[in-house]
């Protein structure tokens, strides 16, 4: 589903991932873990398309998309969630699950598919008709703009979630409806990629790589890892 080869990445002479390979099966949840700057987040960017590699090759279901903008790699069916929710002035939930739905501004959208974006947002545990017409800003916790948000990544359908630390910036009760979406989106059989240091995601993946030094240290089951 996802092949990664020898990738290379360098920022201001440091190198960030030395020849970086790794795979990902077609429904499998693996969860990306290793100290901080490691070059964790850097593969998350690589994979959507916010950076380029040095060097290397990026496959999704066997089509290089290494040369793909976001916009590209994004119709292809990759979709990144980041660690801190974008906010957005003036603009209502609808409106922007709207856009991930369409690619289009909902404004002139014709024939919207309203079902798909409540359902989105029944998925992450929220009441469609208590949240379509609020603003995306502050007035929203920090845990109900990460659950919009995961919401505008799964109403898209994508072949490839990708997610950094979902964990950030929230408390233990949105964290604990986190898991729980991770685990139904896990069920569904839905190729997902989990930044984060929890072990309670950790617990629930597949598999666990360990990045350190822009290398793969260890892959393997949570067994193994904590091993």
């Amino acid at each position: 589903m996802l092949d990664v080869k020898n990738l290379n990445f360098k920022i201001d002479g440091r190198q960030i991932l030395s020849d970086f390979s790794f795979s990902v099966k077609p429904g499998e949840l693996v969860v990306i873990t290793g100290p901080n700057g490691s070059g964790k987040s850097t593969l998350a960017q690589l994979l959507m398309g916010i950076k380029t590699p040095d060097s290397g090759q990026i496959f999704l279901d066997g089509q290089d998309i290494t040369k793909l903008n976001i916009t590209e790699r994004a119709k292809a069916g990759v979709a990144l969630s980041f660690q801190q929710p974008v906010h957005f002035k003036g603009v209502k939930v609808k409106d922007l699950l709207g856009v991930a739905l369409t690619g289009e501004d909902t404004v002139y959208a014709e024939n919207l598919d309203n079902d798909a974006i409540s359902d989105a947002l029944l998925k992450v545990g929220l009441k469609p008709e208590e949240y379509l017409d609020r603003e995306v800003n502050n007035s929203l916790s920090g845990g109900e703009l990460k659950r919009i948000e995961v919401a505008s990544v799964l109403v898209r359908k994508p072949k490839l979630l990708i997610f950094d630390e979902p964990e950030a910036g929230i408390d233990i009760w949105s964290f604990d409806n986190l898991v729980k979406i991770f685990q139904d989106i896990k069920a569904a059989k839905t190729t997902t990629l989990i930044i984060s240091h929890q072990e309670r995601l950790m617990k629930i993946a597949d598999r666990i790589v360990v990045i350190e030094n822009g290398k793969i240290k260890v892959d393997g089951s949570f067994a193994e890892v904590i091993k």
